[in-house]
């Protein structure tokens, strides 16, 4: 929301300085977020040009003399052709910065004739877009004065940010309300005269949609003369960002900033037969003022005649009624629509307008007959001609018994308000007195006895957002000022509490940094993806459908970690960084229900970025990433997360986006699924328009079985084996298709007492063995533990590993 200083003033008495107000509306919730104090035209100066001679080598040049004040004549070559002797216009010196053209200007020559600066035309100076000659003052307009201050442009701009609670502040004169409230000045009275008509307006309003236009307001106003409107209102306009139009349309625009109110003008001319408020029929298209077409559903709310749609209600009119510089006669509108109705139309239509902007926060109501007052009287100001009676129709349901209803058909809402809750809440100690006497200038009015401990208060109109007592006490602490709370220390505790932290989010923090450790970068990506990649790893169902998605491809809640990780990668490689690992920790999702999300660590390996390093070397090209590298990663975020990784079980293969031979998925027992890894089917990575080698895995850090509880005191190991460990090694021929882990398993459980570990060095396949056979090699730790074994226990070990692999796997000893 931006305004000039000087129009705020048009509204609030006030000695204020321009820091004091800025202070002060930061302190009561409408906080500042730029000051423009115009130090752009602070260079400028009004100057008279004293001779004109023709350029001596151009027809299009003139070489002037110029008095700026400062004593001698200053040389400027100019093109304007409105240059002369006697004109009187603003000057910009060397050194000067221009900021219609973005140049600082310094001495030069123009075909051989030096120029000591420029006189400037409007757009030069931001003015407005008029450039076909320089700025011509009146004769008496004091040379060497400062331009900006003589013609009143040097006004500072305020903008504040508003929150969306706030429909009040979007108007300069809702904002001099508080500022006077908190006692800044005193507020000048807003009242507007009602316009007398003359007639009946000829143009009828039939309410077909009562809940999507609670009412509406409409004048006639015959014989108007449109043009330019007078030049302090076109200023302020431009100070704020808007670009005048005419006369009838910056009326709107005024009135829109000045008093929160938009309204809309049509060219009654262009208007066939009665307005008709109703739903947009299915099909329906609409010319807007920005020459953009748009298709209407049956859930919009229009305004309508006998041609069709003529406006998208609350949003912007359309170009078939809009008044151009030949309209004299003018429909002025000034209608009440419903937020939400707006909000959602504005939303899918892609529009952003002030009037949207205003009408979803909720105009007030009782402000919409003397907003096409305030319209028409400056239409008759600047316009001329002759307004009719208005047409008033309201859609608002009777009032129930008791209720206070206003004349447009607003339901006043009352709140009591429990003095006490002001120290309660907010710890401030608010005088009775002052309370009331704040909510008052506020505009809050209270109904009944003010004496007790709890005060009824009738709230405004245009307040929607009090709803209250905690409202109201906010409204008292803003105004009685925030900085007056007292900072008071939390208080200590005696002791420190045993555990900060759930379980998932301490497994979290350790896959982070086991990961970190092994080289990858965290990533942060979109819990949205489009729906076809959802459907990639086994999302797309309806419940992970967005009602409402910010893009067409954020439509669905993601199944999974990895297209986003995929995705990341592959627009790292499209930018020169194709090695890379990058992972993340978050939450996907199965369902809508609350236990449908989970907590998952996953993570992609590209190129060459093994844990051994990434790209070229002098002895050779790396190696790139496969299924091992996502392995050990999965592996190494559950034994951050706590998983006992001795007891996990591997199982060849994984879902389907993962490469059917070069996957796996994690478990722990036959049911608990911990994780998946592999290396990325050729079909997802080019469904997700990706290219290889890329690698991934994802682990359920939820699906990791709570760790048993620790005894209160470290007690010291008692199994440790004075004996010497004794390593052997076996090689054992088996079917293809037996995993590695199932021998390895089958190898330990031949004496469970003995046997410290077993890992697999060499795996062999040939013709030597046979057809679908391979040798798997495995080094067995020993580990004594009550003596020193001799070679007949030795030997009889070696015969129960044996036998234990060829009952559970059919394997024989290689000879």
């Amino acid at each position: 929301m931006k305004f000039t200083l000087s129009w705020l003033k048009d509204h609030l008495n006030t000695d204020a300085s321009l820091d004091e107000i800025v202070e002060r509306l930061t302190m009561i919730g409408l906080e500042v977020e730029s000051v423009d104090d115009k130090a752009a035209l602070k260079p400028f100066v009004i100057a008279r040009v004293l001779t004109a001679e023709k350029h001596p080598d151009a027809d299009k040049l003139k070489v002037l003399s110029v008095d700026t004040g400062s004593g001698a004549p200053v040389q400027v070559v100019c093109g304007a052709p409105n240059a002369r002797a006697g004109l009187v216009g603003a000057f910009a010196a060397p050194g000067a910065y221009v900021p219609g053209i973005d140049v600082t200007l310094s001495v030069g020559k123009i075909r051989g004739v030096e120029s000591h600066g420029m006189m400037c035309s409007e757009r030069e100076l931001q003015l407005s877009d008029e450039h076909t000659g320089i700025i011509d003052l009146p004769e008496n307009a004091p040379v060497g004065a400062s331009f900006a201050e003589w013609a009143k442009l040097d006004d500072p701009v305020i903008e504040i940010g508003l929150t969306p609670n706030r429909p009040d502040a979007t108007g300069v004169y809702g904002i001099a309300r508080d500022l006077a409230a908190s006692g800044l000045g005193t507020l000048r009275s807003g009242a507007v005269e009602p316009v007398e008509g003359e007639g009946k307006c000829p143009v009828s309003v039939t309410l077909e949609a009562p809940d999507l236009c609670p009412g509406f307001a409409l004048r006639l106003v015959r014989g108007v003369k449109n043009g330019p409107s007078p030049k302090w209102l076109q200023q302020r306009l431009i100070a704020i960002g808007l670009r005048p139009i005419n006369a009838l349309v910056d009326i709107t625009n005024y009135v829109t900033f000045d008093r929160g109110r938009p309204l809309h003008v049509f060219d009654a001319a262009k208007v066939k037969g009665d307005l008709v408020v109703r739903r947009a029929r299915a099909g329906e298209k609409v010319l807007a003022l920005d020459g953009a077409d748009y298709a209407l559903t049956p859930d919009m709310c229009v305004i309508a005649d006998d041609n069709g749609v003529e406006s998208i209600a609350g949003i912007m009119g359309g170009e078939l009624s809009g008044c151009e510089d030949g309209t004299t006669d003018v429909l002025i509108e000034s209608a009440l629509w419903d937020p939400m109705a707006t909000a959602r139309t504005g939303r899918e239509l892609g529009i952003i307008t002030d009037a949207r902007y205003r009408f979803e926060r909720g105009v007030d109501p009782e402000f919409m007959v003397a907003g096409l007052d305030l319209g028409t009287r400056m239409v008759l100001e600047f316009c001329g001609g002759t307004p009719s009676e208005p047409e008033i129709v309201l859609g608002t349901p009777t009032a129930r018994d008791g209720e206070i209803v206003g004349e447009t058909g607003h339901h006043y809402r009352e709140v009591d308000f429990p003095l006490s809750e002001t120290k309660r809440l907010t710890g401030l100690d608010v005088d009775r007195a002052e309370s009331i006497a704040i909510l008052k200038r506020l505009g809050f009015v209270p109904k009944g006895a003010t004496d007790g401990a709890v005060v009824r208060f009738v709230v405004p109109s245009w307040r929607p957002d009090v709803d209250g007592k905690a409202d109201l006490v906010e409204e008292v602490m803003r105004i009685h000022g925030v900085n007056r709370i007292a900072p008071a220390p939390l208080p200590q505790t005696t002791a420190v509490g045993s555990r900060i932290l759930t379980t998932l989010q301490n497994r979290t923090r350790a896959a982070r940094r086991a990961l970190a450790v092994r080289g990858m970068m965290e990533a942060v990506t979109w819990s949205f993806i489009p729906e076809r990649h959802a459907a990639l790893f086994g999302g797309g169902a309806p419940a992970l459908k967005l009602s409402n998605p910010i893009a067409a491809d954020m439509s669905d809640m993601r199944p999974s970690l990895l297209p986003g990780l995929i995705a990341a990668a592959q627009r790292n490689a499209d930018r020169g960084f194709g090695d890379i690992a990058l992972f993340e920790v978050s939450g996907t999702y199965q369902g809508d229900r609350p236990e449908d999300q989970r907590r998952v660590a996953g993570g992609v390996r590209r190129g060459t970025a093994t844990l051994e390093g990434a790209g070229r070397h002098w002895a050779g090209n790396a190696a790139t990433v496969g299924v091992f590298d996502a392995k050990a990663d999965a592996l190494a975020a559950l034994e951050a997360a706590g998983a006992p990784v001795d007891k996990l079980t591997i199982e060849a293969g994984g879902p389907d986006w993962y490469h059917p031979g070069r996957s796996g998925t994690i478990k722990l027992g036959p049911k608990n699924l911990l994780g998946t890894f592999g290396e990325f089917h050729p079909d997802t990575l080019e469904a997700l328009d990706a290219a290889g080698p890329i690698c991934g895995f994802e682990v359920y850090l939820d699906a990791v079985p709570e760790p048993k509880a620790k005894a209160p005191r470290t007690k010291p190991r008692l199994d440790l084996s004075p004996f010497q460990a004794v390593k052997r090694d076996f090689a054992f021929v088996v079917d293809k298709g037996v995993a590695a882990g199932v021998l390895t398993r089958a190898v330990a459980a031949a004496d469970k007492k003995l046997i410290a570990g077993v890992s697999v060095f060499d795996v062999f396949e040939g013709a030597s063995i046979g057809a679908d056979k391979k040798s798997i090699a495995i080094e067995v730790a020993i580990q004594p533990q009550e003596r020193t074994l001799t070679d007949e226990d030795f030997e009889a070990l070696s015969a129960r590993i044996v036998a234990n692999v060829e009952k559970q796997t059919g394997g024989v000893l290689r000879g």
